[in-house]
């Protein structure tokens, strides 16, 4: 039985520090977009529209923050009906805990030039 090597473990080959930083940016730019007004997906929408088309990898990256970002809208949405029957009351705070961590996540991984795919996420935009 042959053994398979695992994976190269740094950023791939190829990628310029400049994609690795639009990379990152689709990622922690929606925090930008909290602070700013509540609209976490703007900043991820922003990247995609102006650098998606440079380079496959950006574009990836901001479409995976982008449907990542617009999932936890709709999960909070439903989480904030919720709330009138109470049960709410506790997906909020999980919500809120499970995008600041994801979040956070896809910034550090992006930015090193990795592949970072978000888990709960309904893919929307491709």
């Amino acid at each position: 039985m042959s053994q398979v090597p695992p994976p190269p473990s740094g950023p791939p080959a190829g990628l310029t520090p400049d994609e690795r930083t639009w990379g990152g940016a689709a990622h922690w730019s929606s925090f930008v977009g909290l602070v700013l007004g509540g609209l976490s997906f703007v900043g991820p929408l922003l990247v995609l529209l102006l650098k998606g088309s440079t380079s496959p990898y950006v574009r990836r990256q901001a479409v995976e923050s982008l449907n990542f970002q617009l999932s936890m809208l709709i999960y909070l949405a439903v989480s904030f009906v919720l709330a009138f029957v109470l049960i709410g009351f506790l997906l909020l705070p999980v919500v809120g805990v499970l995008w600041l961590v994801f979040t956070i996540i896809g910034s550090v991984k992006s930015a090193e030039g990795g592949e970072y795919r978000y888990p709960l996420t309904i893919r929307m935009v491709s």
